[in-house]
């Protein structure tokens, strides 16, 4: 099984900062190097999907139509760069709602999964990306290996006081596609999919 989780603020697009959220569009700035890693992940044959917490539309920071246009603007730029995007999913609930799919809970990983029509036992052939111990708590919560970007909210000075610790920490979405390939892909295979190198 080829799976990938991503987390979306801190992994495939510029963190907004500490409190803040992307509530439009022209606030959408993917991390450089993020489309040519979803390029390479698709091309080797990868089921990508986005699991992302999104609690401002549950507070009444922006609306569900703002994050609805956001959504549709990442997807065509990534769609554009050549890469694919299975399906995203949000969880636009506050934290005090206790909501299961929202991280570090894996509901909207079980979600994801059952579109492939696979169940949590197979969590553990699957990656998890992100940015944040919330996001290594969900992906060791529902059994995947686990990447720590450190292109995002937390860094390892963060890590000192987590309760988990990652599988693996690399810089960006870019060093976790290519980390994913080499413990994945045949080396043949590898050597068609990775990532192409940055001018």
């Amino acid at each position: 099984m080829q799976v990938v989780f991503l987390d979306r603020d801190g992994v495939i697009n510029k963190f907004p900062g500490n409190g803040l959220y992307v509530t439009r569009v022209r606030d959408f700035h993917f991390i450089p190097r993020a489309l040519e890693a979803l390029k390479a992940l698709t091309d080797a044959g990868y089921d990508i999907f986005v699991v992302s917490n999104q609690a401002g539309v549950g507070k009444g920071v922006y609306s569900k139509e703002k994050l609805d246009q956001i959504t549709e603007h990442m997807l065509k730029g990534v769609k554009e760069a050549g890469g694919r995007i299975r399906e995203v999913l949000y969880c636009t609930c506050k934290s005090s709602d206790a909501c299961n799919c929202r991280k570090p809970r894996i509901g909207n990983i079980i979600k994801a999964l059952e579109l492939l029509d696979k169940t949590i036992d197979d969590a553990p052939h699957a990656y998890f990306v992100g940015d944040t111990e919330g996001d290594v708590k969900a992906g060791k919560n529902a059994g995947c290996k686990t990447i720590f970007c450190l292109s995002g909210r937390e860094d390892r000075e963060y890590m000192k006081r987590w309760d988990v610790r990652p599988d693996f920490i690399v810089e960006d979405l870019y060093d976790a596609a290519e980390l994913i390939l080499k413990k994945d892909s045949h080396p043949s295979r590898h050597r068609r999919s990775r990532p192409p190198k940055s001018r």
